[in-house]
C-alpha cells in the first residue's frame, strides 16, 4: 500500500492547479482537428478514403431523392477529388439563424448542419448526423464549392475548415444545375505520404451505381495514377438497370449454383418506411461467399439489424418450408448453416437509420430487423414453393451441413478426453488440466529458461506451456517436406490438435487462445513474424477466428525506493521517467535480456494474468466485401515479399523504407 500510495503522489505533483483556465472550449470545426477518430475512424488509409464516400454520399442522397440522374467522381493525378452531380444544388440563400452566411457556409463550416434532420427534403438519406460534408471540410488542405442553381453559377473556397473569403457569383450559366466539391485531403492530418488511389474509389463508385440502379456515375481518373495490372479502367460510366441480380451475376461469372436461379428482388417496407432490395446465391462449390449489406447506399460491413432480419426470414422459411415437405432434420438448420459459402447483397432503404457511430459501420436500428424479415418472408416462401427442385437441393445441402456441424460438436469434447490424444501431445509441453478448451491458453515460448520461468508463473488450470528451441522454419519460402520433417513444428501442431490447411477443423483446437511470447527485442520480434508466418499460410482459419495472439512483456523494470513499474519499451521508459519518476534522483533501470531472467512472479504479473497483461489480437482481412478481398491480397503480396522465397523483394523493401527507420535496436 505504500508503494501504491507513493505512486499517486508522484502522478499528482504538489503545487499543481486546476482552474477554469485549464477548460478548453472548441469552436466551429477545430473538434474534428483535434479528434478526427471520432468522426471518420482515424487516420489511416481507409479513414482517407471515407473522406471520398462522405461527399458522394450527398450526392447519392439527391439521385435516391429523384433531383439527380448522374453523379461524376474524378481524380486528379496531383490528389484532388472532385465529386459532381446534377442535383438541386446546395441552397445559397442567408440562412434564417445566421443572417450574414449563406446556408451553404453554414453547412461546410458547421456540424449538425444540413437537411436530413427532418422535414421533406429528403425522405430517406445516407447523411444523419449534419456532419459529413463539414467533416470533409475540416480535414482538407483546399475544399471549394461550386453551386449551379437557376442558371446561376456561385462559388466558396474554404481550407482547413475557414472560409477563406464570402460566397460569390460567378455569373449566368446555361444547361448546368447541381453541386461540384473539390477537395484535397490534408498531410497534417492523415501525413505526407498519404494519398487517395484510384482503385478503392473505383470500387466505391461501382457499387454505388449497382446500389441504386436509377443513377449513371461517370468515373475518371488520371491514366498516370494507373499501374500496370490495375483491374479499373482510367474512364467509365457505370450504370446497371438489374441492381444487385447485376452485381451478383458479374462476381459469380461462370460458379455452379444450389439452385436454378438466385433469389432476388424489391419488395416494400410496412408503414411506407421504405423499402429493401436483394440478391442471394448459393454456389455449389468450396468457395469462400461473402455478406455485402446496405443501408441507404452506405456501406455497412459490420452488418446490423438490417443483415439479422434477412437471415431470419431465410432460417425460419427454410425451416418452415422442411416441415411442409416432412424433412425433420430441416428444424437442425441454423442461421450460420444458411450463411455460410452463401453470396449475399441486401441494400435497405429507410427513414431515419440509426448507425454505430459516423462511419456507419453498422446499422443498429432495432425496426430493420422486424421490417426486412416482414418483407422478404412470404416472397422466400413463394420461391421455394415456386421451384421444388432447387427448393430440395438447397434443403439437402443445408441439412447435411447442420448435421456435420451437430457432429463436430459432439466430438469436440472427446477430442481433449481422448487418452490416446494425450499421448500423442509432445513431451515438452506444459499441458493445462481443465478439460474443455473453453477459458484455456497455450503459449508458445522462446527456448526452455523461458518456458521455466513461464511453467512456474502459469495458473495450472488454464494455461499451457510450449517451450520451441531457436528460429523456428520460415514455412513461406521452406517445402513441403522441410515442413514435415521440421519437429518444432510438428510439436506446434500436435499440441494445438486442429489440423492443418485444408484439415483445418477449429472445432478441435485444444485452446481457446494461442499467445505468441517472445522477449521484447528484435530477435523476439523476428521469431514472433516467423510463428504468425506459419499460422497464415498454414492455419489461416485460426486468425480469422479471433485464437491468435501477441504478448507484450516489458523490455524494462524501473524502481525508486518501494515504487517498481515496468516500461514496454524505450519510449514508455521516457514516459514514465517523466510521470512516475519526476523529479527523482538515481532511479534504478534494468533491461531485460529476456524472459527467462525474469522471476516467475513478475513474468506473472507483467505479461501472463488475464487481469493486467496487455495482448495484441493478429487480425487478418475477413473476406466479408470486396474492399475485404482486395486488402486480402494485399496481406499475400506483402508476405510474399518480406518472407517469400525472393530475396530481392526483401532488398527492394528495405531500400524504400530505409531512410524512414530510427532508433534501430541491432
Amino acid at each position: 500500500m505504500a508503494a501504491m500510495s507513493d505512486l499517486f503522489q508522484q502522478l499528482a505533483p504538489k503545487g499543481a492547479e486546476y482552474s477554469a483556465k485549464d477548460i478548453e472550449v472548441l469552436e466551429g470545426l477545430e473538434p474534428v482537428r483535434r479528434r478526427p477518430g471520432m468522426y471518420i475512424g482515424g487516420t489511416d488509409d481507409r479513414a482517407l478514403h471515407h473522406l471520398v464516400a462522405e461527399v458522394l454520399d450527398n450526392a447519392m442522397d439527391e439521385a435516391v431523392a429523384g433531383h439527380a440522374s448522374w453523379i461524376e467522381l474524378e481524380l486528379a493525378v496531383d490528389g484532388i477529388c472532385t465529386v459532381r452531380d446534377n442535383g438541386r444544388g446546395i441552397p445559397i440563400d442567408p440562412h434564417p439563424k445566421f443572417p450574414d452566411k449563406s446556408a451553404l457556409e453554414v453547412i461546410l463550416t458547421t456540424l449538425h448542419s444540413g437537411g436530413k434532420f427532418g422535414g421533406d427534403a429528403y425522405k430517406v438519406s445516407g447523411g444523419l448526423h449534419g456532419v459529413g460534408i463539414s467533416v470533409v471540410n475540416a480535414l482538407s488542405d483546399k475544399l471549394v464549392v461550386e453551386v449551379a442553381r437557376e442558371r446561376t453559377l456561385y462559388t466558396q473556397s474554404f481550407s482547413r475548415g475557414l472560409a477563406l473569403g464570402p460566397l460569390e457569383k460567378v455569373g449566368a450559366v446555361q444547361n448546368r444545375r447541381g453541386t461540384t466539391v473539390m477537395f484535397h485531403p490534408d498531410p497534417q492530418i492523415f501525413g505526407e505520404r498519404a494519398h487517395l488511389r484510384p482503385g478503392p474509389l473505383y470500387r466505391l463508385a461501382r457499387s454505388k451505381a449497382y446500389l441504386f440502379r436509377g443513377v449513371q456515375i461517370r468515373w475518371k481518373c488520371d491514366p498516370l495514377l494507373l499501374k500496370e495490372g490495375d483491374e479499373f479502367p482510367a474512364e467509365e460510366t457505370l450504370h446497371f438497370p438489374g441492381g444487385l441480380t447485376d452485381f451478383l451475376r458479374a462476381v459469380l461469372k461462370d460458379r455452379p449454383l444450389i439452385t436454378r436461379d438466385e433469389f432476388q428482388g424489391i419488395a416494400p417496407l410496412a408503414d411506407d418506411m421504405g423499402q429493401v432490395e436483394w440478391a442471394v446465391a448459393w454456389p455449389d462449390d468450396d468457395e469462400d461467399g461473402f455478406v455485402n449489406t446496405y443501408c441507404n447506399t452506405v456501406p455497412t460491413p459490420e452488418g446490423g439489424t438490417h443483415e439479422a432480419g434477412f437471415r431470419n426470414a431465410l432460417t425460419r422459411g427454410l425451416r418452415a418450408y422442411g416441415d411442409m415437405a416432412n424433412n425433420k432434420k430441416a428444424a437442425q438448420i441454423t442461421a450460420e448453416d444458411v450463411m455460410v459459402g452463401a453470396c449475399i447483397m441486401v441494400s435497405l432503404f429507410m427513414r431515419d437509420p440509426q448507425f454505430q457511430g459516423q462511419t456507419k459501420e453498422k446499422l443498429a436500428s432495432p425496426e430493420a430487423t422486424r421490417l426486412v424479415e416482414n418483407a422478404i418472408k412470404d416472397r422466400f416462401d413463394h420461391w421455394l414453393s415456386g421451384d421444388k427442385a432447387s427448393a430440395a437441393a438447397l434443403l439437402g445441402k443445408l441439412v447435411d451441413r447442420a448435421e456435420d456441424r451437430l457432429r463436430r460438436r459432439q466430438a469436440k469434447e472427446m477430442n481433449r478426453k481422448t487418452p490416446t490424444k494425450r499421448l500423442r501431445l509432445p513431451g515438452k509441453l506444459a499441458d493445462c488440466s481443465r478439460s474443455l478448451n473453453v477459458g484455456t491458453e497455450l503459449f508458445l515460448v522462446e527456448g526452455d529458461s523461458a518456458g521455466g520461468s513461464a511453467k512456474s508463473g502459469r495458473n495450472r488450470e488454464t494455461q499451457a506451456i510450449l517451450p520451441l528451441r531457436g528460429k523456428i522454419l520460415n514455412v513461406a519460402s521452406a517445402s513441403v517436406d522441410k515442413l514435415r520433417q521440421n519437429q518444432e513444428l510438428k510439436d506446434l501442431m500436435e499440441a494445438l490438435g486442429c489440423g492443418f490447411r485444408e484439415s483445418y477443423d477449429d472445432d478441435k483446437l485444444r485452446y481457446e487462445k494461442i499467445i505468441i511470447m517472445t522477449d521484447a527485442d528484435v530477435d523476439g520480434a523476428h521469431i514472433a513474424s516467423l510463428l504468425m508466418t506459419f499460422f497464415y499460410q498454414e492455419m489461416p482459419d485460426l486468425i480469422r477466428n479471433g485464437h491468435l495472439y501477441l504478448a507484450l512483456p516489458p523490455l524494462y523494470r524501473l524502481s525508486h525506493g518501494q515504487t517498481v513499474v515496468y516500461g514496454r519499451d524505450d519510449a514508455h521508459k521516457e514516459e514514465l521517467l517523466k510521470t512516475v519518476f519526476a523529479n527523482k534522483k538515481n532511479v534504478e533501470i534494468s533491461r531485460f535480456k529476456g524472459l527467462g531472467e525474469m522471476p516467475p512472479a513478475q513474468l506473472k504479473e507483467t505479461t501472463m494474468d488475464p487481469s493486467k497483461r496487455v495482448l495484441l489480437r493478429v487480425t487478418i482481412p475477413s473476406g466479408r466485401t470486396e474492399e475485404d478481398h482486395e486488402e486480402a491480397k494485399e496481406v499475400a503480396r506483402l508476405v510474399e515479399s518480406l518472407m517469400g522465397r525472393k530475396p530481392e523483394l526483401r532488398f527492394q523493401f528495405i531500400q524504400e523504407r530505409a531512410k524512414f527507420a530510427t532508433d534501430l535496436d541491432v
